[in-house]
């Protein structure tokens, strides 16, 4: 390998978005879709101007990688590993408009090295990679207005040509970002604070640029206006709700505070989150002295302080990979800082080539085990089996989550229930629901038993199923069954069980046959089911 320069620091991007394409491909392929990307798959059967939990991007993109690869694993998630390929991309030429190409090479090797963005944002069916992808662009243009050597800050410039198409393409990324997810909230406040705090960037307050970008992405905005108005606002509800107090009161949570810092250290992987975490200090301390670390800091700051407080409160459960776009942010200075170090004469070179070379080894080699572990479940009779059930109290491998659940569509089809138009299916839980949805490949009606069917409520009217039977699958879900699926059919028989096949059987489904649904005659106002049934929107009073 050559010596990095400046000269050859984009073929060797180009060389690494092209090997981790190809891997991200096979990986796409050859794994099976986790709970939410099964949850989220028929909104990519049934388009709309947006979706109960998020906006629309990501699902009609999820739609045309069908179109064109078929409904398959890799058919969904081809769109997602082609973004990633493009934010890569878009990092490397963020970074060296702040600082260098080298730096920028460094910032994306990083990001590649890292949990949760090399797997779970690069390969799987979520929002998350159309955000990060738009994020950056719209970062990219930023950073020529406002940071780069070149940025008009002459009143010259300011109103030139270049300035209005710069804003133009501002408002135009930033607008897809919205429509990818709503963190892009994170995005504005920090370019916003940013501006604020710089008495040489204030001028744009003065500029008719930014107020045009945000313009134009409030219209493109439009399909989750609209959308939302006409379902109650129930989108941002949702959302809002999750950052609020729930139950009885405002009470402080340390231990869910811990558990979100620990969580995110170990989606980064520990020795890249302290690092990483550092450079946000770093950047708070040379704000003043260089604006790239100033603009670095307020586009950080704000998603991971705010996911981070917010858990002392509200229950986030395991959602680390929130503060994702706020750590992209920090792997600029990273690899800046990384750049430095190996081109320097201190002993910190050789620390950072070890721990660069650690870093590398350690995902190549977890991403291997564990891609194969899920396909085949090897670990579970060649390895240490309390490695793989340490995370769960019933004993049960959490990898299981990513297997298809093909062993039920074995069954409906044994059964004739797959061809049985007067059968429709689903269950007590709406992450469930999905993964039988995903296993039947849309082919059956679904519904979902419980207060908190999510977007699936939107997705099938119950109104139409009146009369059919149902297969219900649960997940030790027995009271659940009782409680809210025997009130709405005359009877409901439990069957035997299905047994999800990996490495001989690994998890075990109840299986229940209801006959004739209908309307509840208890009310039941605290199920969106109810409330369909009766006429009324599922969700809102």
């Amino acid at each position: 390998m050559k010596k990095l320069t400046e000269k050859n620091a984009a073929g060797y991007v180009a060389i690494l978005i092209l090997i981790t394409f190809v891997l991200r491909c096979f990986i796409a392929a050859y794994t099976g879709l986790g709970n939410g990307e099964s949850y989220y798959f028929r909104g990519a059967l049934h388009l709309n101007l947006s979706y109960f939990d998020q906006p629309p991007l990501f699902f009609w993109l999820g739609a045309l990688s069908i179109k064109l690869f078929g409904l398959s694993n890799f058919g969904i998630r081809f769109a997602s590993v082609l973004l990633f390929a493009g934010t890569t991309w878009m990092l490397f030429l963020v970074t060296k408009k702040l600082f260098t190409a080298k730096a920028g090479f460094w910032a994306v090797v990083i990001m590649n090295l890292s949990a949760v963005f090399t797997y779970a944002i690069a390969c799987w069916y979520q929002p998350d990679a159309p955000l990060m992808f738009f994020w950056l662009v719209a970062t990219y243009f930023i950073v020529q207005l406002m940071v780069s050597p070149d940025a008009g800050n002459s009143e010259a410039t300011r109103y030139n040509r270049k300035t209005w198409l710069l804003w133009l393409a501002v408002g135009i990324s930033m607008g897809l970002a919205t429509l990818s997810k709503y963190h892009v909230l994170f995005l504005f406040a920090g370019v916003f604070m940013f501006i604020a705090t710089n008495k040489n960037q204030r001028h744009w307050l003065r500029h008719p640029g930014p107020y045009l970008a945000v313009l134009i992405t409030l219209v493109m905005a439009m399909p989750i206006l609209w959308w939302n108005y006409n379902n109650n606002w129930v989108s941002f509800v949702f959302q809002g709700s999750r950052a609020g107090v729930k139950g009885e009161g405002f009470h402080l949570h340390i231990d869910w505070f811990l558990r979100s810092i620990a969580g995110q250290a170990a989606f980064l992987l520990p020795w890249i989150w302290f690092p990483t975490i550092r450079q946000l200090f770093i950047s708070y301390k040379l704000r003043k002295q260089l604006l790239a670390y100033s603009f670095i800091f307020w586009m950080a700051i704000l998603p991971i302080v705010f996911f981070t407080m917010v858990t002392l409160w509200a229950d986030l459960q395991y959602h680390f990979h929130w503060q994702a776009p706020g750590y992209m942010m920090l792997f600029i200075a990273l690899g800046f800082a990384v750049d430095k170090s190996l081109n320097s004469d201190s002993k910190g070179k050789r620390l950072t080539r070890r721990w660069m070379n650690f870093s590398v080894c350690f995902t190549i080699i977890t991403i291997s085990v564990l891609s194969l572990h899920m396909v085949t479940g090897f670990w579970t009779a060649y390895g240490p089996k309390w490695v793989v059930h340490v995370f769960h109290g019933d004993n049960l491998d959490p990898t299981i989550q990513g297997v298809d659940y093909t062993d039920v569509n074995t069954r409906f089809e044994k059964e004739g229930w797959l061809q049985n138009p007067d059968i429709f299916t689903g269950s007590a839980r709406w992450w469930l629901t999905g993964k039988l949805d995903w296993a039947l490949k849309g082919k059956k009606d679904i519904i979902v038993f419980d207060p908190d069917p999510r977007n699936l409520a939107f997705l099938v009217d119950p109104k139409t199923l009146i009369g059919k039977d149902a297969i219900i699958i649960g997940d030790h879900h027995e009271p659940f069954i009782e409680e809210n699926v025997k009130p709405f059919f005359d009877s409901v028989t439990q069957l035997p069980d299905v047994q999800i096949i990996r490495n001989g059987p690994e998890y075990t489904l109840q299986v229940y046959y209801c006959k004739n649904f209908h309307i509840s005659a208890q009310q039941r106002m605290d199920l969106p089911l109810y409330r369909q049934l009766i006429g009324l929107p599922p969700f809102g009073k």
